[in-house]
């Protein structure tokens, strides 16, 4: 079994610019829809490389691969978010409040480790495993750090949009430490009851 270490945030930070010209893969937004696909498939498969501790560099595109994986992988998301759409449609109906509220806890605790998940299996039933979860109540403290992490390299990549590298780099590594903590903690677990 592979020991997967914790990723630094030096070591995020440096990480989309360790192959530099493949931040270039971010043009396929201006291309709708198909271009869009693509990524989305390119970003699944590079959310399984963190997943599996491999930082080399951004990894290559295979824009016909990526865009039927990106193409399933969409499909197969949709039962997730509708379900969450209504679920937040009836939640603000009852209270703009608790709306908010709900939106919040899951958009820091719940979705984050879900989307990994589902990134991984690539499974409609994946994005309903909420056992999934208890890696963070497992493991409060280090999911708050990863979490804090997390939105600590989004604000810098933000603040490098300005010279525009910031913007592909926020992109590729948007789920970059979660997904590290996926690795360590939950494919660990699954391996050792093996």
């Amino acid at each position: 079994m592979i020991i997967i270490e914790t990723i630094s945030f030096s070591e995020a930070l440096k990480y989309p610019f360790k192959i530099p010209q493949r931040l270039l893969y971010i043009l396929l937004l201006i291309v709708p829809v198909i271009g869009w696909l693509a990524l989305f498939g390119y970003s699944v498969r590079l959310v399984n490389e963190f997943i599996e501790g491999r930082y080399e560099g951004l990894i290559k595109l295979d824009f016909m691969e990526d865009l039927k994986l990106g193409f399933m992988v969409f499909l197969k998301a949709l039962p997730f978010y509708i379900g969450y759409m209504v679920l937040l449609s009836a939640a603000m109906y009852v209270s703009e409040t608790l709306g908010s509220l709900i939106n919040l806890l899951f958009g820091f605790f719940v979705i984050p480790m879900l989307v990994v998940n589902f990134y991984r299996k690539q499974t409609i039933e994946s994005f309903f495993e909420f056992d999934i979860l208890s890696v963070i109540r497992d493991n409060p403290g280090e999911y708050i750090i990863t979490l804090l992490k997390q939105y600590a390299l989004v604000i810098v990549f933000l603040v490098l949009s300005v010279v525009l590298v910031g913007i592909p780099a926020m992109f590729f590594t948007s789920s970059i430490f979660f997904a590290n903590m996926y690795g360590r903690l939950v494919e660990k677990r699954a391996g050792s009851s093996l």
